[in-house]
C-alpha cells in the first residue's frame, strides 16, 4: 500500500474508533447535542493525526519515545480542541474521552499491524 493510501486508511480508522468511543463519553448532562460532538471529535482528529504520522515521526527517536510524545501530543491537543467546542463538560471528562479515544486508536492500529 502506498503511503498516502496508509495515511488515509489510518486516518479512517482512526476517525471510526475515536468517534465511537469518544462521543458517548462526551455526553455528560448539559452537552447533549450528538452533532457538536461528531464535530470536535472530528475537527480533532483533523488538527492532530497528521502531526502524528507526519511531524513527530521527524525526530527519528525511538518507537517508544515515538509514541510517548505523539500520542501525549494528541491527547492534550484534543482536549483543548473539545473544551473549545463542548464548554460544559467537566475537564476529567474530556480528559477521559480522548485519552480513552487515543488508546482505543492505537490498540487498534497496533492490532492491525
Amino acid at each position: 500500500m502506498a503511503p498516502v493510501q496508509r495515511f488515509l486508511f489510518a486516518f479512517a480508522l482512526t476517525v471510526v474508533v475515536e468517534l465511537l468511543v469518544a462521543v458517548p463519553l462526551l455526553a455528560s448532562p448539559p452537552e447533549r447535542n450528538w452533532g457538536r460532538r461528531v464535530a470536535a471529535v472530528c475537527v480533532a482528529q483533523l488538527a492532530t493525526h497528521p502531526a502524528v504520522w507526519f511531524f513527530w515521526p521527524l525526530f527519528g527517536w525511538p518507537r517508544p519515545i515515538y509514541l510517548l510524545v505523539a500520542e501525549s501530543f494528541a491527547l492534550v491537543s484534543e482536549l483543548l480542541i473539545y473544551r473549545l467546542v463542548l464548554p460544559r463538560p467537566p475537564w476529567a471528562r474530556l480528559l477521559a474521552a480522548s485519552a480513552l479515544a487515543n488508546g482505543a486508536s492505537v490498540l487498534m492500529g497496533a492490532w492491525l499491524q
